[in-house]
């Protein structure tokens, strides 16, 4: 009995499951995947908005069920909760801080399994109001700086901040002096002004989505006291903490802001490595972009003015949140199999790992051991199927990864893979036949060849697998071979047939061959097969295939014939040394031969570079041998760069060749107290080879300056002071640490030198000041630069003059004549150069009206030392007064005493009228009214007459003294252009333009009677006229 029921028992679980293989078969189901997972919601409080939602949704076959969690507590979707569920998504409407504020989680569930989601936090935002209390005033005295503290109201989450000076919106702009700290609200001036005075009021703003509200504080009044204008050093007031903690990916911001008189300056350092591409901003901010653990580390702000400095330091300290590095995947195991599982994950803290099993944690129990990151199964059972997720998180955040695990049992099916049922194999060779059905657990294996059942031989071999492997083949090995698989599921077999064909052999096999860089070659291979069956080539190259399609034009087919193989190598290149295979194959077998490839080049690149006996301008180097491409080295190079240049530059070395066997060399004639990376090449006949890779940096011992500052010179600057010039040292020539200058200098012909020390190379000008120099003092001067090694040559010495005065004599004899209505030329006696105090660069005219005052004179300079000047734009019929002053770089002199000039009146307005003509033979004789002056005109001492053919032809200007004139004239004379005007001493009137027709006498105004430029007159008179002929332009 008892034997019966255990055999029913048995069947029963067998049938069970049948039953469930059978139902995994037939419907592709699996566990819940998220999609769309909750996420982090700020909702400002009093919107109008009336609910939040939070999504969530899952991909799963059957489709997955939705509960949320608040808190680790299951929300109850009753019909009139406030919570309800919009497929996965939960919506709360009328959302309330205090009951809803809080850590949601979405879970997910199907027949597979169950899943639980990321946590979101609903958080609720707000910004109260300012306290309604009034501000203190601040009274400080001006040029000091002062802070006004915000002190913001009550809020969620950050604010940013302006402030108001006496109304909106007159918001204070960031400019250097005044920095408006965005981590307090706190205003701070570095040094006050009379424009500071005024009401303040700090002005925050909260910015949540895209809802927007601001709120300003009472109005703290500033007043100042009597200015100080005393200068005093930066004192830093604003400062970063002294630990910023960020995550890893996200923004830094540092603030620093500093008192002081004149407005510090402030730069940013980091003192344990170099400044990130990634900064930006400068300044009172320092602000690093997608921050990392190489930007960890102690930051200092400095703030400088000419009166010192302030330092203040602080530490960066970088953590990450939970990132994953190794996950768990859907997994499929057989019943009563072991199965390890594990995840990984990094971040600062350290991450903690906990499991959870259908969303319940799991810990270690019977079959399962779970250890932080490791999960492991002994002899799995049907019920360990289900939806796992890994959990890694520290104070950051936490994330998730999730997988399905499915648990199976199956009797052995090869409808997925079955014996092959050709089998061909080649005689003397090897065939394997795989046995892999399907089977859970793994089925046990047999193998019959016909009715024979087969065991491991000498030519027999069945792999733990159940492969069949056969060996050494002959024609008494083709049939039927079949394969039995069994396990407590139950059995079944597939059968196939083996075939037997003629070997594949290589009948002309490749030969090796010693080739140079560039060069091109073929390797032979041909080969025999059996000729029901395709015969196929492959190379490769050290057991690597060649891909004849990727090989940049290299390797080609010499020959499309199916028997040959050969190969044709086109360019070689150095990779391409090494053993070549060629392999003849068909489905049933292969054979292959190989042939050695050796192709000679210039050498590989030296390896080790190692720099030693640093010296000021010098170092020994030493490099380990890299490989010669098989033709010996011939001799090395020694290349260097500096951090001044990107580029390599070939170094002088001792000894000056160095020999292909040598494995170090000194580097000489080199800059002291520069940074130094070198690397070394190697030669052979062949050419130059690859550099090595650089040294690690080097900086050579200081020195003494050996080269004289370049560019002295000077002069310019105020009264009593010499100032001398000179081109900074580039860092190249500085030779060491604590580089400045020493200036020698004296007036010329004396003896004695005096001399002043400049600290810091880029100075480049120093004044010295001495009640006792003269202007435009000749000195002499000499340079040299000094480092804390010593000092370097003195340069050449230099005449350098002190500052020029103003001249301190007037130009005299000045006279000034009208020369028309609107010039005058003025001359004058020039000053004597003797009585100069510096470089005298011309004179100043200066000319007022009679009325005037001489301070609202117009002025003209004079671009040398000419005596004279003429002054155009002035105003007819006007009394000038004039005067003359020479100048100098330093400015101008006394006036010379004034002279007086009257303009003279301008020329009559009114053109000539009632133009006329008349011809007789080759001459034309023109008239008209004579032009009176009025009072206020000046005289009329004749006309001026602008005759032109046509507007191609060159212009003639006529002088006449009265209202008449006669021209010669061409016999087929048809036509020309007149233009008539008075002159005098005012200059030449308003001119008359008409038209002569020879058919016509009577006169016929132009319409456009606009003067122009003419580009070449002849002016020609007759009886009383006189010739002239005009090169230049005229403008009637």
């Amino acid at each position: 009995m008892g034997g019966s029921a255990g055999l029913t028992h048995t069947s029963l679980t067998v049938l069970t499951l049948l039953v469930w293989c059978q139902a995994q078969s037939s419907t592709r189901s699996y566990g819940p995947v998220f999609e769309e997972q909750p996420a982090h919601t700020l909702f400002p409080e009093g919107s109008a908005e009336e609910k939040v939602t939070l999504a969530c949704r899952a991909r799963a076959s059957p489709p997955a069920t939705y509960r949320w969690k608040m808190n680790g507590t299951e929300l109850k979707m009753e019909p009139d909760s406030r919570y309800r569920l919009v497929a996965g998504d939960l919506v709360i409407s009328h959302p309330v801080k205090a009951k809803d504020a809080g850590s949601y989680q979405c879970v997910a569930s199907n027949s597979r399994g169950t899943v639980v989601s990321r946590e979101a936090s609903l958080r609720f935002g707000f910004l109260q109001e300012f306290s309604a209390e009034e501000r203190d005033p601040v009274k400080i005295t001006e040029g000091w700086g002062v802070m006004f503290t915000c002190s913001p109201p009550p809020h969620y989450p950050g604010l940013s901040y302006r402030w108001l000076l006496n109304e909106f919106p007159n918001f204070i702009p960031a400019d250097g002096r005044r920095f408006v700290s965005q981590a307090t609200g706190n205003l701070y001036i570095a040094k006050t002004e009379a424009s500071d005075l005024g009401n303040y009021s700090c002005f925050a703003t909260s910015h949540i989505d895209f809802i927007t509200k601001s709120v300003f504080s009472k109005f703290s009044r500033l007043s100042l006291a009597a200015e100080d204008a005393r200068q005093y050093a930066p004192s830093i007031k604003a400062r970063f903490p002294a630990d910023t903690y960020a995550l890893a990916g996200q923004v830094v911001t540092l603030e620093c802001f500093a008192f002081g008189n004149p407005v510090p300056q402030i730069k940013w350092r980091k003192l344990d490595g170099s400044q990130s591409s990634k900064w930006i901003g400068s300044e009172p901010l320092l602000q690093i972009q997608d921050v990392g653990f190489e930007d960890e580390g102690t930051y200092e702000c400095e703030a400088e003015n000419i009166k010192g400095r302030d330092t203040y330091q602080g530490r960066i300290i970088i953590q990450a949140q939970p990132e994953w590095l190794k996950v768990i995947t859907d997994t499929e195991a057989d019943i009563g199999s072991d199965l390890r599982w594990s995840c990984a994950a990094a971040g600062k803290p350290r991450p903690a790992v906990r499991w959870l099993r259908d969303g319940q944690p799991l810990t270690s129990q019977n079959r399962i051991e779970v250890s932080g990151g490791e999960l492991r199964f002994s002899k799995l059972v049907l019920e360990d199927s289900g939806m796992y997720q890994c959990v890694a998180e520290n104070k950051h955040g936490t994330v998730y990864a999730s997988a399905e695990l499915t648990v199976q049992a199956l009797a052995p099916d090869f409808r997925l893979s079955p014996v092959k049922r050709l089998i061909p194999a080649a005689r003397s060779g090897k065939v394997i036949i795989p046995c892999q059905p399907r089977a859970a657990p793994k089925a046990t294996v047999l193998w019959t060849k016909g009715t024979e059942l087969l065991i491991n031989s000498s030519r027999v071999t069945i792999t733990p697998d159940g492969t069949l492997i056969l060996q050494n083949i002959s024609k008494s090995d083709e049939g039927k071979y079949t394969c039995f698989a069994e396990n407590f599921m139950g059995k079944a077999n597939s059968t196939g047939i083996l075939s037997v064909r003629d070997a594949t052999k290589i009948t002309l096999a490749p030969s090796s061959a010693d080739i140079n860089v560039g060069e091109n070659l073929t390797l032979q291979c041909h080969a025999s097969h059996d000729p029901t069956m395709d015969l196929t080539f492959t190379w490769s190259l050290d057991d690597f295939p060649i891909d004849l399609d990727k090989a940049e034009g290299h390797y080609r087919r010499a020959s499309a014939k199916e028997a040959i193989g050969d190969l044709s190598i086109f360019n070689t290149q150095l990779r391409h040394s090494g053993r070549y295979t060629c392999t003849a194959q068909t489905v049933v077998d292969s054979a292959s031969e190989s042939a050695t490839l050796t192709v000679r080049g210039p050498p590989g690149p030296p390896g080790g570079v190692v720099v030693r006996d640093i010296s000021d301008t010098s170092v020994q180097l030493s490099w380990s041998r890299g490989f010669d491409n098989h033709s010996p080295i011939a001799r090395y190079l020694v290349e260097a760069r500096t951090l001044l240049s990107s580029n390599w530059k070939q170094m002088r070395t001792n000894p000056v060749n160095i020999e292909g066997n040598a494995e170090t060399a000194q580097v000489v004639n080199l800059i002291p107290w520069m940074d130094y990376e070198f690397r070394v090449l190697a030669s052979n006949i062949l050419g130059i080879g690859e550099p090595s890779l650089p040294s690690s940096k080097i900086r050579t011992k200081e020195a003494a300056p050996t080269v004289a500052p370049s560019g002295l010179g000077g002069g310019g600057g105020a009264p009593n002071e010499l100032i001398i010039n000179w081109t900074p040292t580039l860092r190249d020539y500085q030779n060491g640490d604590g580089f400045g200058y020493i200036l020698s200098f004296r007036k010329k012909g004396s003896q004695g030198w005096l001399t002043a020390r400049v600290p810091h190379a880029e100075s480049l000008h120093y004044v010295y000041r001495n009640d006792s120099i003269g202007p435009y003092t000749p000195f002499e001067v000499k340079i040299k630069a000094y480092n804390r090694k010593g000092e370097g040559p003195e340069s050449l010495t230099a005449i350098v003059y002190s500052a020029e005065e103003e001249p301190k004599v007037a130009p005299f004899r000045v006279l000034a004549k009208s020369v028309l209505a609107s010039e005058m030329d003025v001359s004058w006696e020039p000053v004597e150069q003797g009585d100069m105090t510096g470089v005298l660069l011309g004179y100043e005219i200066r000319y007022w009206k009679d009325g005037d005052k001489e301070e609202a004179a117009d002025r003209v300079r004079t671009a040398g030392l000419v005596p004279s000047a003429h002054v155009t734009g002035l105003n007819p019929n006007t009394n000038y007064h004039v005067s003359v002053r020479a100048y100098n770089r330093a400015g101008t002199g006394p006036p010379s005493p004034s002279t007086n000039v009257t303009t003279t009146k301008p020329p009559p307005k009114r053109p000539p009228g009632n133009i006329s003509w008349t011809f007789s033979g080759s001459t034309v004789s023109i008239k008209w009214d004579p032009v009176v002056a009025k009072a206020d005109e000046s005289a009329v001492t004749g006309y001026k007459m602008l005759y032109r053919q046509d507007s191609h032809s060159a212009p003639t200007l006529y002088l006449a003294s009265k209202s008449r004139i006669d021209i010669p004239v061409p016999e087929d004379f048809t036509h020309a252009f007149v233009q008539i005007r008075v002159t005098g001493p005012g200059g030449d009137g308003t001119p008359a333009e008409v038209h002569i027709l020879r058919n016509s006498g009577t006169s016929m105004m132009v319409e456009d009677s606009v003067t122009r430029p003419v580009p070449h007159l002849v002016i020609i008179t007759t009886h009383s006229l006189l010739m002239v002929a005009l090169i230049s332009y005229l403008e009637l």
